[in-house]
Parts: structure tokens; C-alpha cells; sequence
């Protein structure tokens, strides 16, 4: 009797060759199964589904790279027995890349209720339990060109866990790699050239909320503007440490502009060490509406800094952000902000801007718009992309209510996602920011283990929002039970 085969493995390559199969029959066992298929072939809704029926094997090994796989001693048993202890759906695990000749640590990062992320990074070996994967590809409603492993994914996380092996059991050797700028990646969800893939990824994450009852009806609690009074309509604020060098055109930005309503503008400087503090003296000297704060805590992130200046009783009824490195486009920014809050009955309101170089100089991907915010539903999405967009302005009672979180990275996407669960959040879809990439932004070239650590507190921040929103719909649908 034949001994049944226990793993297919689907191969992702770029063409047809000879020497292909040849290879893979060399690197695997005569106890896998080998289906090739083409680059880009495995996005498509169709070609999922063909390939789900023919698998007859207990797990589906997936390979998503062109590139050369070394497997590590022992490294397809280790993952196999994984699953088998486990009944996990998926399994993944860290990796070596060799690049130029020197090989490198590829860490990952757990997964979690909120990694909504499509592009999740479980590196390019997969293992999964053949009868989710099967039964996942046959939920599937839609026909994707390009976010079918998005569906699957999502679909196979609702049914099982996904283990992640904090092991490198493989090499992928990488040969002519693509180069990118910082912008051109972090900001490739907001590339016009990618907006129909876009559209079919919040497609299949509003799908996935809806079945998870965390997806939220374009329905949304009144703002009521208080009366109460302020010391000014707007209050402009910029947490600062050690920006000698930008700090002066920030402030400078803010004073041009031209508004019918009076303002001030609130400098939390963050206990700098060069010359910010000087210069932050002397500029309070020329101008009373600059309030020079240095808190006493000295354990404060930019969250933290935000809260000092929200919470400081000269803050006026809105806050509204400028970064310490970045510039207002012109002087008309203030008010257009404060006057979209009232047209657009919102607690928050998130503008457009330019990338640029230090010296003001546009840089790719220039002008950030976040279009694929909808007023139906942006709110969803929003738990799909890495961030909403700047300068985000905020009412400040709301804000004083919700709090941003402590920390220096992410922050800004905490506070508007809890917003946007209950509120509107307003858009301006004109350039009215000057964001500066440079040397020593907090986000500037970060290595694997900072964009990790970046990455699983974004992916926890969904997490809670995520749980939150089943919280609230839950909330929602038994007050009405009761009306």
C-alpha cells in the first residue's frame, strides 16, 4: 500500500522551468506533494479555490517567495509537529535572509485579534491544517485579482490559532532586491497606483469585521460644542525634545496664521538637552501666545506631552497638532481646521499633507491625502492601514476624556481609533501640512526589531479596538433590545 503523502507544498515562482522542479524535488521529501503556481497567481480568489480541491494531504506547505529556499536541519519536522501538538490553523516562524553574501536575523511577531494589517508579515513559509484551509476558500463569497491570501487569512483566523515559532528554521537567499524610500514603503497604501488594490483589502476587512461583530454602522453619537468657556478657540500644540534645528520654523508656522478667532499655542518641551529649550525662551519672549511648558514628570512620550497641554487650562476648545520637525503649509490652516469642526459636526477633524525633504523640497510620495477615507466607512478601514493622517485636531473635552496614550509611537492612531468608534471624524483633503523626512525622525530608517516592536504595538492597539468594538455593538444591540 502506498504510504499517503502527508504535506503539499505550493510553490510561488516566477516562471515555468525545468530546473525549478528539479529543485524543489531536491529540497523536499518524496513525502510532499509539489504544486507549482505563478507569481501573483495566488492573490486570485480562482486560483485558491483550484488549488483547494486538489489538495488531499493532512497540510498545505505555502512558499511566497521567487527567491532560493535553505530549510534548517530537522526545520519541516519541527513545524509539522508544531501543528500537530497544537491543532493550530497556521504556523510560521522567524528566518534567516542572505543577502550579498552575509546572512540576516528576520525576527516576526506574534499575531493577534487586531493584526488586520494586509501586509502582515508571516515571512514566506507557511504551514496550514489542510481541512481549515479547505473550509476557509470555501466560505469565500468574493472574487479577488489581488486580496485573496488577505481573505484566507482572515478567514483562517477565525477559526483556529495561528502559532508563530520564535525559531529560524530557514533561509530565503535574496538576489536583486527592489529598493525603496522610507516614504515609498510606509506610505504605499496611499499610492493612487494602488488604489484598486486597496479597494478589494477594505472589501475583505469590512467582510471580516462584519462576521467578527466588530464592524460599526456609519451611525454616529451627536457632538455637542459646549458652551462653556475657553480661553481661546484654538490651541495649537507641539511636543519637543531636541530639535534646535526645526523647532523655530514650527513655532514661526503657527504665528503667520490668519484666523477671526484668537489663539495660542502650547510647547510641552520634553526636558531637551541642546539648544530647543534657549530658543523656545526667547521665542515666549517675542510672542505672549507661545506657553512654554516643561512638564515635571520625566517620563513623559509625545502622548504624555499631548496630555500636559490638553489638560493645561489655558488649552482652548480645540487642540489641534503640529510636530516639532514639521511646518503649516500657509496662513489660512488654523481656520480652515476650526471651521471644518462646525461644518462637519465632528470631535475630529484630520487634514492633508506634503512630504518634504529638510529643505521643503517635495520628496515621493508627496501629497498624503488618505482618500480611502470614506464617511461610511472610514472608521472600519481605519483598523485596516497604519495611520489616519495629519495634522489631526482635535475637541478638546473629548480628548480630555479619552486621554492619549503614554507612549511616541502610535499614539496619534490609538486616540483616533477610540474617536472614531463613537464619532465622526471630520477630513480635509487639501495639503495644509509640511511634513519633513529627515535624519532624525522618530521613524526614520528603523531596523527589524524597532519596526517589530512599532508593528506589535499598532497591532495591539487594534487588538483593543477591535475587542472594544465587539464591546460596543454588543452594548448597542441590547439598549435597543430594551427600547
Amino acid at each position: 500500500m502506498e504510504k499517503r503523502k502527508r504535506i503539499t507544498c505550493i510553490i510561488h515562482q516566477e516562471k515555468k522551468e525545468e530546473k525549478d522542479v528539479r529543485f524543489w524535488q531536491n529540497i523536499f521529501s518524496e513525502e510532499l506533494i509539489i504544486h507549482r503556481t505563478y507569481r501573483d497567481n495566488l492573490k486570485r480568489t480562482t486560483k485558491l479555490r483550484s488549488i483547494a480541491a486538489k489538495i488531499e494531504t493532512d497540510y498545505v506547505l505555502i512558499y511566497l517567495s521567487p527567491h532560493i529556499l535553505k530549510l534548517g536541519e530537522y526545520a519541516l519536522e519541527r513545524i509539522l509537529k508544531v501543528a500537530e501538538d497544537t491543532g493550530a490553523a497556521m504556523v510560521y516562524a522567524d528566518y534567516y535572509q542572505l543577502k550579498d553574501g552575509q546572512r540576516q536575523l528576520h525576527p516576526l511577531i506574534d499575531y493577534q485579534e487586531g493584526s488586520l494589517r494586509d501586509e502582515f508579515d508571516f515571512g514566506p513559509l507557511l504551514l496550514c491544517r489542510t481541512d481549515i484551509f479547505q473550509s476557509a476558500v470555501s466560505e469565500m463569497t468574493g472574487n479577488y485579482q489581488y486580496a485573496a491570501l488577505y481573505d484566507l487569512r482572515l478567514r483562517i483566523s477565525r477559526k483556529s490559532a495561528f502559532i508563530h515559532l520564535s525559531e529560524y528554521l530557514y533561509t530565503e537567499e535574496i538576489e536583486d532586491i527592489p529598493t525603496h524610500t522610507t516614504g515609498e514603503k510606509m506610505f504605499a497604501y496611499v499610492d493612487p497606483k494602488n488604489r484598486e488594490v486597496q479597494i478589494e483589502m477594505e472589501k475583505v476587512c469590512t467582510q471580516h469585521l462584519k462576521d467578527a461583530g466588530a464592524w460599526l454602522k456609519p451611525v454616529f453619537e451627536k457632538v455637542k460644542f459646549s458652551n462653556q468657556k475657553f480661553p481661546v478657540e484654538a490651541t495649537v500644540v507641539i511636543p519637543v525634545r531636541n530639535r534646535e534645528k526645526t523647532i523655530e520654523d514650527a513655532v514661526r508656522s503657527v504665528w503667520m496664521q490668519k484666523t477671526d478667532f484668537p489663539f495660542n499655542l502650547i510647547v510641552v518641551d520634553n526636558h531637551s538637552t541642546d539648544r530647543t529649550t534657549a530658543i523656545l525662551d526667547r521665542l515666549a519672549s517675542e510672542d505672549a501666545r507661545l506657553i512654554h511648558v516643561i512638564p515635571k514628570r520625566g517620563d513623559l512620550g509625545i502622548g504624555g506631552c499631548w496630555n500636559t497641554a490638553v489638560m493645561d487650562e489655558r488649552c482652548g476648545k480645540f487642540a489641534i497638532q503640529l510636530d516639532s520637525d514639521d511646518m503649516y503649509i500657509d496662513e489660512h490652516v488654523l481656520q480652515r481646521i476650526v471651521e471644518a469642526f462646525y461644518k462637519q459636526k465632528c470631535a475630529m477633524v484630520v487634514g492633508t499633507y506634503k512630504m518634504v525633504n529638510f529643505d521643503l523640497e517635495e520628496i515621493p510620495p508627496g501629497i498624503i491625502d488618505h482618500k480611502e477615507w470614506t464617511p461610511r466607512n472610514g472608521r472600519n478601514n481605519a483598523l485596516r492601514i497604519n495611520g489616519l493622517g495629519a495634522p489631526r485636531a482635535f475637541y478638546a473635552p473629548v480628548l480630555r476624556e479619552i486621554k492619549i496614550p503614554n507612549t511616541s509611537y502610535g499614539e496619534d492612531y490609538a486616540v483616533g481609533l477610540a474617536i472614531s468608534r463613537r464619532y465622526q471624524i471630520g477630513r480635509i483633503y487639501e495639503p495644509l501640512y509640511l511634513c519633513r523626512r529627515w535624519s532624525d525622525n522618530s521613524d526614520a530608517s528603523p531596523d527589524i526589531l524597532k519596526m517589530n516592536t512599532y508593528n506589535l504595538y499598532k497591532d495591539r492597539i487594534r487588538t483593543i479596538e477591535y475587542q472594544a468594538r465587539i464591546k460596543y455593538n454588543q452594548s448597542s444591540e441590547k439598549k435597543g433590545e430594551q427600547t
